[in-house]
């Protein structure tokens, strides 16, 4: 990735991300939503999508914008964009918290959040789409990763489409029948295209390219990656097509999420296959300390599956799905984010820093920029509280969860100091700190080469 130019706002989504992350974790922490409040209740919407849209998203959407131009080997078609999605984002993430708030109670004050929220929200969301679409178009040959990002990218349109639906009717707004029906029934579609379809289809297809870049490791584009890619569209395809129709008639939707699910099963077991053969095939014996945190992610996902199986033959799965989705988002989604940042923000700083002087004069290493014996006991910390809060939910033990979640977010804060430290340059020796021609980083925006 020398050479290439870095995306300005990445650190920006990647900064604000983490703060909803951390704010998420406190407010669960302090008994605010689920399992104090209802699965479905306003304390705890607010936090699920606090994750969903506030960190997750975020997150994903940071990545994109720097690494899609990369995926395609052009530059993206508009960065000026990101700046302003992600203020969007910020503004509408805000107006749909304050739109729960008032459907609990807490504020008092009766203005029309949820609309502001959908308005924000869908043209923040449909900029960033129509932004990483022109850029993927560019692709001359579309490898695998852009074929996995296009469909996350629809994936992400359904979403939204579906949000929007759900806030004209909380926002009492929208009367018409049909729209009452979706809203009623159609939160499962809503919650499998959002944390199956746009942030874990998405980040099993970036995976593929970074951990392919940073074990060094052949790229895979061979027949069981290209299944992955089909059998998961299919999925998804089943899923918002037949879900939609279904939540439209006032119908079932236990018919079609089990009909998406045989194929969405078989795809995340071809996936687990190639990631086992990527860490085989690697050149890089000694792993890093981001491979081997994403193990860990890997195997909460595998947990998730295994986990889902089971309620589902004893007939307990409604009874457990707030578990599975804890362990989804924060086992898997987060703890592979936050193992991949790890390396994500000290790679780009580097190239940031040091980009310009390579080949002229000595520098840092990219893992020079990261201490990860320093590091190690915090990802370790955030496993452990993630599993504790799953098991803490299966046992229905409210105590125990809050004891888990302030676990995760200090072990999450953790994780950030040593990011910042990356982003200082704080680990780095003095005398290959700043060589002559090496630019500061700033800490929030990158300087673009």
């Amino acid at each position: 990735m020398a050479g290439v130019t870095l995306s300005r706002w990445t650190m920006s989504y990647f900064a604000a991300a983490l703060v909803a992350l951390v704010a998420a974790e406190v407010l669960m922490a302090t008994g605010f939503g689920y399992p104090a409040a209802a699965l479905r209740g306003a304390e705890t919407l607010l936090v699920v999508h606090l994750v969903a849209i506030g960190w997750l998203s975020l997150l994903m959407l940071g990545a994109l914008f720097q690494f899609v131009p990369v995926l395609v080997a052009k530059p993206l078609h508009s960065d000026r964009v990101a700046g302003a999605v992600l203020l969007g984002l910020l503004a509408g993430l805000s107006a749909l918290a304050a739109g729960f708030l008032h459907l609990a109670g807490v504020v008092t004050v009766d203005l029309p959040f949820f609309p502001a929220a959908a308005a924000l929200l869908g043209v923040s969301f449909a900029l960033a789409i129509f932004t990483l679409g022109r850029t993927l178009e560019t692709a001359v040959s579309p490898g695998l990763p852009v074929r996995f990002v296009t469909v996350g990218l629809i994936s992400l349109a359904a979403t939204v489409m579906f949000g929007i639906i759900f806030a004209g009717v909380l926002g009492g707004g929208v009367e018409a029948t049909l729209f009452l029906e979706i809203a009623a029934a159609g939160v499962p579609v809503h919650a499998v295209t959002g944390l199956g379809g746009w942030l874990t289809f998405t980040a099993m297809g970036v995976s593929y390219r970074l951990f392919a870049m940073f074990m060094l490791a052949p790229e895979l584009d061979r027949a069981s990656s290209r299944w992955v890619h089909r059998l998961g569209a299919a999925a998804l395809g089943v899923t918002v097509v037949g879900g939609g129709a279904a939540a439209a008639a006032g119908a079932s939707l236990t018919g079609v999420l089990a009909a998406a699910g045989i194929p969405g099963l078989a795809a995340l077991v071809l996936y687990g296959f190639d990631v086992v053969h990527l860490y085989r095939g690697r050149l890089r014996r000694n792993m890093e300390l981001n491979s081997r945190m994403a193990i860990c992610a890997l195997a909460s996902l595998a947990a998730a599956v295994t986990l889902s199986l089971v309620t589902v033959v004893l007939g307990v799965f409604e009874e457990h799905v707030g578990a599975i989705v804890f362990l989804v988002a924060f086992g898997w989604l987060t703890g592979l984010g936050l193992a991949k940042l790890y390396k994500i923000v000290a790679f780009l700083t580097w190239l940031e820093c040091y980009g310009p002087v390579l080949g002229k004069t000595a520098t840092p290493r990219v893992q020079d920029l990261a201490d990860e014996r320093r590091a190690w006991p915090w990802f370790v910390a955030f496993f452990m509280s993630s599993w504790l809060g799953t098991a803490a939910l299966l046992l229905s033990s409210a105590s125990m969860f809050r004891v888990a979640t302030a676990a995760l977010a200090i072990a999450t804060v953790g994780i950030v100091v040593q990011f910042v430290r990356a982003r200082r340059l704080i680990d780095v020796t003095n005398d290959l700190r700043f060589p002559p021609g090496a630019r500061r980083p700033r800490l929030f925006l990158s300087i673009s080469h």
